[in-house]
């Protein structure tokens, strides 16, 4: 049989077996053309050229991403390590007396929580819960012996009727900084300064929800002078991202909004009557000598504590960052 002819038939059978609904090679007399015809049968059940270039790219692609997913969940702070009811980062307020912090969040924003008796430095601790977000408060008052220095911060908490939060708190001892007034960036908002000398900035969305989406109902914010650097250094100490900021062609940052695991870090470069003001915040973590090392490594930190295990059953190291502000970083036993 010459090749042309061998050609022809080879192609009948193949058109044959492609009619076959079952696929199966029809009976050939030529031994040549049943060899030919059983790879085409097997050939037969391969994908295409381009589908398995298709299906090359999306594995690759499937990959990639389950990569950067599971690196990208080794450096944030775990969600199972966080304590039930508490974000990430929670906010500690140092103050002079307790009793009386815990009096005007109370009365003002209906707060609800306990105080958990006195810690190692004699002061009271207590925990109370705003909207659905909580605070840690601590310091003197009636019944301790704590010599310890105030720490006033600055918050940022958005409620149903800012008016209304407004008055309750200047009836409860607090000092206007800004009646409400309607900004231009879509909130209502005013400012006042509570008995134990932390700032409020009340706000009010407009909008279907008082509180905008995406955003928890209380915020810690911070007046740095060199916002960028203290950017830089949430990012390198904690894996923070950036989420929003809002800068002059000069650099100078007005506004900024950064991520830490599930919380929401506020910031506005210093200016006028809104000068810094370091705090001191908890900041729940997978692995405390983890977080605590990379910390340590962030330009400016200086360590306040190395990690140890604590006496409620945890472990916790502390830093300071190069603005003042304090971190305890606290994991769960394991």
């Amino acid at each position: 049989m010459s090749e042309v002819e061998l050609t022809e038939r080879l192609d009948q059978a193949i058109e044959a077996m492609v009619r076959n609904p079952q696929g199966v090679s029809p009976d050939v007399l030529e031994p040549t053309i049943s060899e030919l015809l059983r790879v085409a049968v097997e050939l037969r059940h391969l994908p295409r050229a381009d589908f398995k270039a298709r299906l090359k790219d999306e594995i690759e692609r499937k990959t990639l991403m389950s990569t950067k997913a599971q690196s990208t969940q080794r450096n944030k702070p775990a969600q199972s390590a966080i304590r039930e009811g508490f974000r990430t980062v929670t906010p500690y307020l140092v103050v002079p007396d307790v009793h009386d912090e815990i009096a005007f969040i109370t009365s003002t924003f209906g707060a609800q929580g306990k105080v958990y008796g006195l810690g190692s430095a004699g002061g009271f601790h207590s925990e109370y819960r705003i909207g659905d977000s909580m605070l840690m408060i601590g310091g003197g008052g009636k019944g301790s012996k704590w010599k310890g220095t105030p720490v006033p911060v600055s918050l940022h908490v958005y409620v149903a009727d800012v008016d209304g939060v407004y008055q309750n708190a200047v009836q409860a001892g607090a000092t206007s900084l800004m009646p409400p007034a309607d900004m231009d960036y879509g909130e209502r908002g005013a400012a006042i300064e509570d008995v134990g000398g932390n700032h409020w900035y009340l706000a009010t969305a407009v909008g279907p929800t008082y509180v905008p989406e995406g955003l928890p109902n209380l915020m810690p914010y911070f007046n740095p002078r060199g916002a960028p650097k203290l950017i830089a250094f949430l990012k390198e100490a904690f894996n923070a991202e950036e989420i929003a900021r809002h800068q002059s062609p000069e650099g100078i940052v007005h506004h900024a909004k950064i991520r830490i695991g599930d919380s929401i870090i506020e910031m506005g470069e210093a200016h006028g009557a809104w000068q810094p003001r370091p705090m001191h915040l908890m900041v729940y973590v997978d692995d405390c000598d983890a977080w605590y090392a990379r910390a340590m490594k962030a330009e400016g930190a200086v360590s306040m504590g190395e990690p140890a295990n604590a006496p409620y059953g945890g472990r916790s190291g502390t830093i300071k960052d190069p603005f003042g502000n304090t971190w305890y970083l606290s994991s769960q036993m394991k």
